[in-house]
């Protein structure tokens, strides 16, 4: 009898690895996001954002679009930490349909 084998049907990899990858992150920034909590880290990138802009980040409904931003970020972390599309969706509490449904209008490839 063949030892099952298993094989991940998902196709992103760890977000932390793609972006190593990239050259966009090193084991020293890891430490220090990791010593932020998950509202510090937010604001210290809303900030950033500002400062490329002169602090003038009028016009965009950051209020009513960070469900939207939540949403893609949750996505993403449930698709790069799970082995499969059913899990990520399972992770996530959703149906599979929902979850295609989800990737679909947040423009995530699955």
């Amino acid at each position: 009898m063949k030892a099952k084998t298993n094989k991940s049907t998902s196709i992103n990899t760890s977000i932390i690895t793609k972006l190593k990858d990239q050259s966009s992150l090193t084991d020293e920034t890891l430490v220090g996001i990791g010593n932020l909590s998950l509202e510090d880290l937010i604001a210290v990138k809303l900030e950033l954002s500002c400062n490329n802009i002169n602090n003038r980040l009028f016009g965009f409904d950051i209020w009513r679009q960070t469900g939207y931003i939540i949403k893609d970020a949750l996505l993403k972390f449930a698709i790069s930490t799970t082995n499969s599309k059913k899990s990520a969706a399972r992770f996530l509490g959703l149906t599979y349909d929902e979850f295609k449904k989800s990737c679909t209008k947040y423009s995530i490839d699955i």
